[in-house]
């Protein structure tokens, strides 16, 4: 939650810690009392205030006017209350964030809401201008496509600088919508094959039989429905780079056909006899735990090890958080231009609910969420109300502490802990298996078991 410091100037002692006792306790505000305007510019000069309440005796326009045009010069974004003046308000100083005039009838709480109201404004006012200023101070600049900052992102460039100044096979290991194949791409377009071609096939669905045509072609007549030759994927990215997504759903038999080009750099077409020497940079990815696959008899371990020669790990999206605000201005830019929108940014509240949110599809949902909430708006700055409700609704929740389960059976443990991390993934089972480290099917077991559908 959004709290701020308020500064209250009141000659009545009693009134005014009965109003910060009040402010504190119901919103956690930060709250200073002092009682004369004299004592309130020393207290601002000390620290300045996001909301200055000026109640009572200390409410003479002079007074209002010095604290005012004090305020403006230290703090644009800040908030001037003045009570008890049946709504008139005086001059608003230039500069000053906002100042609002209440009257005297409004009862305490309503008066209190409304302060909150007041200073939650000026916290959002001054958290807007941070962020536009650090914008504005970080030019974004992004690598072959790929937006961050963070040190996680850092390291993933200079994992891709190196790999393009190699010939290694590479493996990208990352949860789906991570952009595993824009760092294939960086790769490919750093290195001495930029000119030649990049190809991309996705393993995952294909039967053996369409996924060995797909690779490496086929002659006329060697299938039903094979009614002329084609060429397959790794002639056509001779030269240059061939990109495997899904990796781990290859089958079987094919990943040894795989094996043997890595090796070799030679294959044969789908019903013929003749083989093609081919040069082809090879990159694979995956989502998922090849080591678990090579333990369930699912995948080659040694085309693990023959894969494994540069490995490139990419966090989700919930792990470098401090990269949302760039991308979430980068993706922006994009939908204004390809979709022919004014949309300036984001308010503090939409971008708060945007650091917040869990992103289980990672990279490729924020992209999603910008772009359909940018072509809704319009215009103007995306506001949280704006966003998905399960974005816009979502809060960290709170850890789990060893003290709080004392007390609890192991069953009632793990019932918690399916859900929490449930809550964590919006439901995204397959997300929360990964998470919890168990297989699909015994996640869903324990789901029905503890009757969590």
């Amino acid at each position: 939650a959004q709290t701020a410091f308020i500064l209250i100037v009141c000659n009545d002692a009693r009134r005014g810690q009965r109003l910060r006792d009040q402010l504190r306790s119901r919103w956690k505000h930060s709250c200073h009392v002092v009682s004369s305007p004299d004592e309130a510019v020393e207290s601002i000069r000390t620290r300045v205030p996001d909301v200055v309440v000026v109640a009572d005796g200390a409410n003479d326009g002079k007074a209002i006017g010095s604290i005012g045009k004090l305020l403006a010069r230290g703090g644009p974004d800040s908030a001037l209350v003045v009570l008890g003046r049946d709504g008139a308000a005086p001059q608003k100083p230039a500069g000053l964030g906002e100042l609002l005039a209440l009257p005297a009838t409004l009862d305490e709480d309503e008066l209190l809401r409304r302060i909150d109201e007041i200073a939650r404004r000026a916290v959002a006012r001054h958290e807007d201008r941070l962020l536009k200023q650090s914008l504005e101070r970080t030019e974004i600049q992004p690598y072959s496509g790929l937006v961050g900052a963070s040190p996680a992102m850092r390291r993933i460039i200079e994992r891709i600088r190196k790999a393009a100044r190699n010939k290694l096979t590479v493996l990208i290991i990352g949860e789906t919508g991570t952009g595993k194949e824009l760092i294939a791409r960086a790769i490919h377009n750093a290195s001495d094959r930029a000119r030649k071609p990049f190809c991309s096939l996705n393993c995952a669905g294909l039967s053996e039989t369409l996924i060995e045509s797909e690779l490496f072609g086929h002659v006329k007549g060697s299938f039903t429905g094979a009614i002329a030759d084609r060429k397959g994927y790794f002639a056509a990215a001779d030269g240059g780079t061939l990109f495997l997504d899904e990796i781990g759903d290859m089958p079987l038999r094919m990943q040894a056909k795989l094996l043997r080009v890595l090796e070799l750099r030679e294959f044969t077409p789908v019903g013929s006899t003749e083989v093609h020497r081919v040069d082809v940079r090879v990159i694979a990815a995956t989502n998922a735990d090849l080591k678990q696959k090579i333990e369930e008899k699912q995948f080659r371990e040694d085309l693990y090890y023959r894969l494994h020669q540069w490995v490139i790990h990419v966090p989700p999206l919930r792990e470098r958080r401090e990269d949302i605000p760039l991308l979430a201005h980068w993706l922006l830019q994009q939908a204004n231009r390809e979709h022919g929108l004014e949309v300036e940014g984001f308010t503090s509240e939409a971008m708060n609910a945007l650091t917040r949110y869990y992103w289980p599809g990672n990279v490729r949902e924020l992209k999603n969420v910008i772009e359909s909430t940018a072509c809704e708006v319009g215009r103007g700055r995306i506001d949280a109300k704006d966003l998905p409700e399960e974005i816009r609704g979502t809060r960290d929740l709170a850890p789990l502490s060893a003290s709080g389960l004392v007390g609890l059976t192991l069953e009632q443990v793990e019932r918690l802990m399916i859900e929490r991390t449930l809550q964590a993934t919006g439901g995204n089972r397959e997300q929360a298996a990964k998470m919890l480290d168990i297989g699909t099917r015994t996640l869903y077991r324990k789901i029905k078991e503890y009757g969590l559908s």
